[in-house]
């Protein structure tokens, strides 16, 4: 059979004025990342990743760990949703992203207060109930992500193997899918995808089967310090 490595990208920029390029620790990951595929994967036919800045960043120093050329095919259907609209519409003053650091800002854990209300606005958006709402619905990213699969499983031949650089949101979509979970458990498993894991798909140009999910290993022991979820 073939496979498929979904790779979550390496740690992003959270609070900077960029987020979409990875942090110092997320350039080690990556690095790290590219050694231990190296001696799982020593080749590899086709690479994929999304065209987010933290995808691109996680291919190049992953593949230049592993020896390989930085190259890859860009397909913006493995890109993560909005999540910059899903939280305007939850709470339009998030339109203006003074008010949310304003907002955080005066929390005395920014953090967790994101994250509350990040996950309200998430809870929201895969409700079922406001789709028309959003720019991208659920059920739109859903099958977004799906289809890029589903197209990439047709390309490989027998015992091929594909790298996708992507992020946790569309591994998330299709291992929700593949095991038929709720949308509330998928967005929990969301949650639970660390930065620079690796989720194994077996496929055969016709179906598709989780094999790993969130594979981490490579950051325990030695590279404790390494494991991030944002």
């Amino acid at each position: 059979m073939g496979t498929i490595y979904l790779i979550r990208h390496a740690q992003a920029s959270f609070g900077a004025a960029d987020y979409d390029r990875l942090s110092e620790v997320g350039l080690t990951q990556a690095e790290v990342l590219g050694r231990a595929l190296a001696t799982r994967r020593p080749r590899t036919d086709r690479i994929v990743s999304g065209t987010m800045r933290r995808h691109e960043e996680t291919a190049r120093g992953c593949l230049e760990a592993m020896g390989a050329p930085a190259q890859w095919e860009s397909d913006s259907d493995w890109n993560e949703y909005d999540n910059v609209n899903v939280l305007r519409v939850y709470d339009p003053r998030y339109a203006d992203p003074a008010a949310m650091a304003a907002e955080l800002a005066a929390s005395s854990d920014p953090r967790r207060r994101f994250q509350e209300i990040f996950l309200a606005s998430m809870g929201r958006w895969v409700s079922g109930g406001h789709d028309a709402e959003y720019a991208e619905s659920w059920p739109a990213f859903r099958s977004r992500v799906n289809g890029a699969l589903t197209r990439l499983n047709a390309c490989l031949a027998k015992s091929q193997g594909a790298l996708v650089f992507t992020s946790g949101g569309p591994i998330a979509a299709v291992c929700g899918a593949l095991l038929n979970l709720r949308a509330e458990d998928t967005l929990s498993l969301n949650s639970k995808l660390a930065n620079g894991s690796v989720t194994k798909l077996l496929c055969n140009g016709k179906t598709v089967h989780l094999s790993t999910l969130n594979e981490h290993g490579h950051f325990e022991g030695a590279e404790a310090a390494l494991i991030t979820y944002r």
